[in-house]
């Protein structure tokens, strides 16, 4: 059968312009923008700390350590926390316990310091790896204003002097005093220090940073504190430690070396002044 001429001659133009179109080079899709990379974000000009640590304390024991008007632990104690974590480059939170919960929690790892005035005993050594000592408050006598006795402790023989009883003071008390003076024993310090101001005692014996604190008191005012500090490491201990797990020997270490050189560049000294008149190392 014959197709016609027309016919034909659509077909060959339809055929030949599909071919055509096969041939055309396909359009090329956009190209995409090239990206920048990321700018890194600008450097701190701090040095980030090596580690984050939580202080503990009671905050019930000024001036060395209590709450300040925010809640927020403060005081001498506080005070040298805060420098010896930047020299240890550490990121230091600050946080208030119960005394029976500190060394619980310490040991249960709530918190990796202790810094609550914690005097140093073998007790504590057996549980605890304490700090090197960062205070001392000595024993020291407090008496009435002009009293005659202002000089060693000897001139205090035959007089009445005031300690609280079953405490460490009143070990070195007996030790020195048994048999030349007329010791008088009160419950606590603040029952000897108001027979004081009553001219009950001629003197009282006890840790200085009370008496001292006791005098700066408008109940204190009739008193001062006279002679030399006495230190004695067997009776009245070698001073207060910070808390730390014995594990944590290197968080130790960096607080120590901390302490040591706030010793020796004057930091440790000024922080002192700005609480109490006298030297506490």
């Amino acid at each position: 059968m014959k197709l016609p001429a027309a016919f034909l001659m659509l077909l060959a133009l339809t055929l030949a312009g599909a071919a055509a179109a096969q041939q055309q080079p396909q359009p090329r899709p956009p190209a995409r923008p090239t990206q920048q990379p990321a700018k890194p974000p600008p450097k701190s000009p701090f040095t980030p700390p090596a580690f984050k640590i939580t202080v503990a304390t009671e905050a019930a024991f000024p001036p060395f350590n209590y709450l300040d008007r925010k809640g927020m632990p403060a005081g001498f104690e506080m005070e040298l926390a805060q420098e010896a974590c930047q020299r240890m480059k550490a990121e230091c939170e600050f946080a208030a316990f119960k005394w029976d919960e500190l060394i619980p929690g310490l040991l249960d790892k709530k918190f990796d310091i202790v810094m609550s005035s914690m005097e140093v005993t073998s007790e504590r050594r057996k549980r605890l790896g304490l700090s090197r000592r960062y205070y001392l408050s000595p024993g020291a006598f407090i008496a009435p204003k002009g009293a005659p006795f202002d000089g060693p402790p000897s001139l205090l023989r035959n007089k009445r002097i005031g300690i609280q009883k079953d405490s460490t003071h009143a070990d070195w008390a007996d030790k020195s005093f048994r048999r030349s003076a007329q010791l008088r024993r009160y419950n606590t310090l603040a029952e000897a220090l108001r027979a004081l101001a009553n001219d009950e005692v001629d003197a009282v014996f006890g840790d200085k940073v009370q008496l001292w604190l006791w005098s700066q008191k408008p109940e204190g005012k009739c008193c001062e504190l006279i002679g030399q500090d006495i230190k004695d490491n067997q009776t009245l201990g070698i001073g207060v430690a910070a808390g730390l797990r014995k594990e944590d020997v290197k968080l130790r270490d960096a607080f120590n070396k901390a302490i040591g050189e706030m010793l020796t560049d004057g930091t440790y000294k000024k922080i002192n002044e700005k609480y109490f008149p006298f030297a506490l190392n």
